[in-house]
């Protein structure tokens, strides 16, 4: 029978842990601050602020959303950017993703303090997390969530054999380092791989995040495995992952549902990996 990944439940506990160390820190006069850069009004991004925002107003965290128009330039965002790095108030700055094309993203992410870099995309800490190094640096949040709920629910990583399906920078490839981290055996294949069921049917744990509705069926899943869907579609007003869950759920030892198992760690590890910085930036 298969076992449903609650991602609220994991989240619901995380948030709990999180805001006894927001409470600690007030006793001391610190209160941690994030910035959400939000720029136009892709109703996603606006929902997705406003989601952020609801849930560090709950924490009791200092929270500022700073809006752009669609056509901001660069220089303008570079600039907020400057000065929220140099605002000790401030201990996390997010911009919020993805950004209008004429904007330049990685210039934007590199602007970002990487001692703020809540998000874990500056390439100082991706090459951290790369490096395996020691020490206190962010994570992408959506793949820390990933392996907070895997540790949940898993006895262990060690061994296991991983295929990734996708290849992006903001999931996939830190999720792998991650995994390579704790000595999994990790494969990433894209829709444009030959024979993907291969890599699917071998794996002890299926990540999808290729951002196609339903695309992955029982038959492409080894029984028993752990099927990780991150991807978020709308269809006929209903949101579906990148898994048939209901197919897929009849082979499965472990599956996250959609709505309602990386969505809700992504934001909880956000608030997590905020409160992080604060510690830490009181150690430096």
């Amino acid at each position: 029978m298969v076992n449903i990944i609650d991602g609220h439940n994991i989240a619901d506990k995380l948030n709990i842990e999180t805001k006894n160390r927001v409470d600690e820190l007030k006793k001391k006069g610190i209160l941690p601050g994030i910035v959400v850069i939000l720029i136009g009004e892709n109703p996603a991004s606006v929902l997705y602020t406003r989601m952020k925002q609801q849930t560090a107003a709950k924490m009791g965290m200092h929270s500022v959303l700073k809006k752009f128009p669609e056509d901001v330039s660069q220089d303008e965002v570079l600039a907020a950017i400057q000065e929220y790095n140099e605002d000790p108030t401030v201990n996390a700055i997010l911009v919020q993703l993805p950004l209008p094309k004429h904007l330049n993203q990685t210039e934007i992410i590199e602007a970002i303090d990487p001692k703020k870099d809540v998000d874990g995309f500056n390439s100082s800490n991706v090459g951290k997390l790369y490096n395996n190094e020691k020490g206190n640096y962010p994570v992408s949040c959506t793949s820390r969530g990933i392996m907070t709920l895997l540790h949940a629910y898993l006895d262990q990583l060690e061994g296991k054999n991983v295929t990734i399906i996708g290849r992006s920078i903001l999931v996939s490839r830190p999720l792998q380092s991650l995994l390579i981290n704790e000595n999994a055996t990790v494969t990433m294949v894209s829709l444009h791989t030959d024979n993907i069921d291969y890599y699917t049917k071998h794996a002890d744990i299926l990540v999808v995040a290729a951002g196609k509705p339903n695309l992955i069926k029982k038959e492409q899943v080894k029984p028993g495995a752990t099927v990780i869907d991150v991807g978020i579609n709308k269809i006929n007003k209903h949101l579906v992952g990148d898994v048939d869950f209901d197919d897929v759920k009849e082979v499965a030892g472990f599956i996250t549902p959609v709505p309602g198992g990386v969505g809700p760690m992504t934001i909880a590890t956000l608030m997590q990996q905020t409160v992080d910085l604060t510690e830490w930036s009181l150690i430096d």
